[in-house]
């Protein structure tokens, strides 16, 4: 049966690759990638040779039909995005549902994703949680934000370092200033990180040290 294999990749550590992982990469036929030179560089680090064709946001509906036929007729596909796992805050969805749709198996390996670490590292309730992502950068930042006024579980958001002191204070703005909180960044790398408190104590710490890197805030829910 045609399959589909969604590839993690390491988000920081070359470590953090499984052995399944590593296998797959060689069998395949083609490697779609979110980015062909960050994919090359860890291909060329664990000495994988292999053709590898761009598949990103900004070209993923006009390819996808032909790589569903590609998978169809016999040809091993893998999809992997720069960092972490296919599909999470990353293309992936899009061809998936593609390819179930053609009755084409979609096997989803488990392996590195940033948000995991960060939550079960943050010291707030991990039983149950809710995950964001990204909030839009302006129209309906504030709308989505408001509709978590009232969420009990753990809230989980991906930002970049440049707007996270603004997204903090949204935060604190609808949440409350003494609403706790954690902020991980550059997990699984050299200069890994990670701030706990309230969101009023992390907006002076970040005010104070503007951070580098990616970046996972965690919001405990409301009480």
């Amino acid at each position: 049966m045609s399959k589909l294999y969604l590839i993690p990749t390491p988000i920081g550590n070359l470590e953090d690759i499984t052995l399944r992982a590593l296998r797959l990469l060689k069998e395949v036929d083609i490697i779609l990638a979110e980015d062909t030179r960050q994919t090359k560089k860890l291909l060329q680090h664990f000495e994988i040779t292999k053709t590898v064709i761009s598949h990103h946001m900004h070209n993923e509906h006009q390819t996808i039909e032909r790589i569903v036929q590609q998978i169809a007729g016999g040809t091993k596909v893998a999809l992997v995005s720069d960092a972490g796992t296919p599909g999470i805050s990353d293309p992936g969805f899009l061809l998936t549902r593609a390819c179930i749709e053609k009755g084409i198996e979609v096997i989803a390996l488990p392996g590195a994703t940033a948000f995991v670490p960060a939550l079960v590292s943050s010291g707030l309730p991990c039983d149950r949680f809710v995950f964001e992502g990204f909030l839009p950068q302006k129209k309906g930042r504030q709308t989505r934000i408001n509709a978590l006024i009232e969420e009990n579980r753990t809230m989980v958001f991906y930002e970049s370092p440049h707007r996270l002191v603004k997204a903090l204070e949204q935060f604190a703005l609808a949440f409350g200033t003494d609403r706790k909180a954690s902020v991980s960044r550059e997990i699984s790398k050299m200069f890994e990180e990670h701030k706990r408190g309230t969101l009023a104590e992390l907006i002076l710490h970040f005010t104070a040290t503007p951070p580098k890197g990616e970046i996972v805030i965690c919001v405990k829910g409301k009480e």
